[in-house]
């Protein structure tokens, strides 16, 4: 159903912050003094960081409501923390912290539950290998399931797969923090953060249809949080990885490690968010977001801009999305930028605080979630790509 909690801002004809607004979802905020929306996040100044105005012409335009992108909700209210999601088809693979179920976004929104008593904290499917890869369990294992016995546990047309074991570990790794899957000409690596090494393993297809060593970095000076891999000018494979310190780099051929940023001005640890390989850059310029800022820099550690890119406020979730653009959540708004410019695409203003969270994104959709406030959590998708929107 519609959303009505959200309020848009600044999808109009001009596109980017300063453009025409476009009528929000919950109708338009009167304009405050300056152009500058009310409560705007990032009025507030944090010590030692650099403060932030967004500044939007929050007037409604003639364009007709339909040009703002769209929030719903799913009726379906979880009982237990949802932590990640990943599209399945049309369909909708939900881990949370209680288990794994499917979200049937083709018919009335009927959840099947398909595992139960595991935490899944972060998942991906590749359908063309007919697997799911997950970080799940107590032991935080790196575990692929195979979507055919996910199928037969939703069908119930075929008892014998349905009996079979239907996953399999990757290696013996245990403590896991994040992967990321990257595709390499034809191979598909999958590159894994454990709390104190970093290991790559690469798809070997039938007969051996899984995820085989490739190679494993050990020596790190700083703990990975999160990890990517980028393939410089189509040859060179080299590991990004952020830890509460900065954001590093490993070149795969020689193990050659180095500091790719730190962001001296800030005391203390730092929150990584993401890593972006900037599009048509051959692998070489990167966006990294970490805390309420995001920085252009390459893959050999040379702030590429002089500029930074600068949330409202502190965002929950910060993510790439296939539009060409990057997305915010915070408490107050959740933002979306240019990911080369990071200029203010629009806002959807919350009309109370809440706590959101990323969990999967494709083409011009988008999926969130609330955080478990008193009993149950629901799962939002936006719709990105609307005419009124200049830039996309």
């Amino acid at each position: 159903n519609k959303q009505r909690s959200f309020l848009a801002f600044g999808f109009g004809a001009g596109g980017a912050a300063g453009g025409g607004g476009a009528p929000g979802v919950g109708g338009p905020l009167p304009p405050a003094p300056g152009g500058a929306l009310p409560n705007t996040p990032g009025s507030v100044q944090q010590p030692g960081r650099r403060d932030s105005h967004i500044n939007i012409n929050v007037a409604p335009t003639s364009h007709d409501m339909s040009d703002t992108p769209e929030i719903r909700k799913y009726k379906k209210r979880f009982s237990s923390e949802i932590l990640c999601a990943s599209l399945w088809g049309v369909n909708l693979l939900i881990g949370t912290e209680a288990g794994l179920m499917l979200l049937d976004r083709s018919g009335v929104g009927k959840v099947y539950q398909l595992i139960s008593r595991r935490r899944f904290q972060q998942m991906e499917v590749l359908s063309d290998q007919n697997i799911l890869v997950t970080i799940s369990g107590k032991k935080n294992r790196v575990r692929v399931y195979y979507l055919s016995w996910l199928k037969s546990k939703i069908l119930r047309t075929d008892a014998q797969v349905e009996r079979r074991n239907g996953w399999i570990n990757v290696g013996d790794l245990h403590g896991a923090v994040h992967f990321k899957i990257v595709k390499y000409e034809r191979i598909k690596f999958l590159v894994i953060a454990l709390r104190d090494s970093i290991e790559i393993y690469a798809w070997a297809p039938k007969p051996y249809h899984k995820f085989m060593a490739f190679k494993s970095f050990a020596e790190l000076k700083e703990r990975p949080l999160l990890v990517d891999l980028t393939v410089e000018e189509g040859s060179r494979l080299k590991v990004v990885y952020g830890s509460n310190q900065g954001f590093h780099a490993i070149d795969v051929d020689s193990g050659e490690l180095y500091d790719i940023y730190i962001p001296k001005h800030i005391q203390g640890g730092i929150s990584p968010h993401t890593i972006v390989t900037l599009p048509n850059s051959n692998g070489l310029q990167l966006l990294i977001c970490y805390d309420n800022e995001g920085v252009y820099v390459n893959t050999y550690g040379k702030v590429t801009k002089n500029m930074m890119l600068q949330w409202g406020e502190m965002p929950t979730s910060v993510a790439f999305i296939g539009t060409g653009q990057i997305m915010g959540w915070g408490n107050k708004a959740i933002e979306i930028r240019s990911v080369e410019t990071g200029h203010l695409d629009g806002v959807f203003m919350h009309k109370k605080a809440q706590k959101l969270k990323f969990l999967c994104e494709r083409n011009d959709k988008v999926f969130f979630s609330s955080a478990k406030g008193g009993s149950s959590c629901q799962i939002y998708f936006m719709t990105l790509n609307k005419p009124g929107m200049a830039n996309w």
